[in-house]
């Protein structure tokens, strides 16, 4: 390992340290209703177990957890105990950050657009490290210091399994709870079938095409030049 590669991994562990700690410090304030800072409207916040509905807390705690196992072997590579990290965690680490861009695009993207307050209305309180710290330092951190080839391209499609089955789970929700083929906002969190329910054939296999479009940016951006 050369001079660069070894700079490169330290910042990369700090990073990594950071977006664990924030991810707890986030997953704990949504958790427990703590507001440190007040405003007008907030929305997507949801106190305890109700947190976990969002494809917001759920790919960031991924992240958070991709982060931790990902550290645990920068640690190793720089006491010598292992000589490079394996492949697998590589590919954890992609699957954790497109999570985490996909939710920082679709914030700044739509929701921020639509929502009530506008896009600070979607930075208060959790979402702050939520939608915009977290998704941040993954990005920087995936991009620029964990550069790899050992990311095959089709390993990509590897980062549509948490959103595929984020979105059956929403799908489901919305149908138990459609009343004359209306969804209310309550269970239609991110207002997509605000439209009508034949919307969400359109707006889901979108979500995913979406997804993947990342995944192969994210892999190219990776890749040592």
């Amino acid at each position: 390992m050369n001079k660069k590669e070894k700079n490169s991994l330290k910042i990369s562990l700090w990073l990594n340290i950071l977006i664990v700690i924030f991810t707890i410090i986030a997953s704990i304030i949504m958790f427990t209703g703590f507001e440190f800072m007040h405003g007008n409207a907030t929305v997507l916040e949801s106190s305890k177990i109700g947190m976990f509905k969002f494809y917001t807390v759920d790919s960031n705690i991924l992240m958070g957890l991709t982060s931790l196992i990902f550290l645990i072997e920068e640690i190793k590579v720089l006491k010598g105990k292992i000589k490079e990290i394996k492949t697998i965690y590589h590919v954890l680490k992609l699957s954790g950050t497109i999570g985490v861009t996909l939710t920082f695009l679709v914030v700044f993207g739509y929701l921020g657009i639509i929502a009530e307050g506008g896009i600070f209305s979607l930075l208060m309180n959790s979402n702050l490290f939520f939608h915009l710290i977290i998704p941040m330092l993954s990005i920087i951190s995936f991009i620029f210091f964990e550069k790899t080839n050992k990311i095959k391209l089709k390993y990509t499609f590897y980062s549509l399994i948490p959103t595929f089955f984020y979105m059956i789970f929403y799908t489901t929700n919305i149908l138990i709870h459609m009343e004359n083929y209306k969804v209310s906002p309550v269970y239609d969190w991110y207002w997509f079938v605000q439209g009508g329910v034949k919307t969400a054939f359109i707006v889901e296999p979108l979500m995913l095409l979406i997804t993947y479009t990342i995944s192969l940016v994210l892999y190219k951006l990776n890749k040592v030049k």
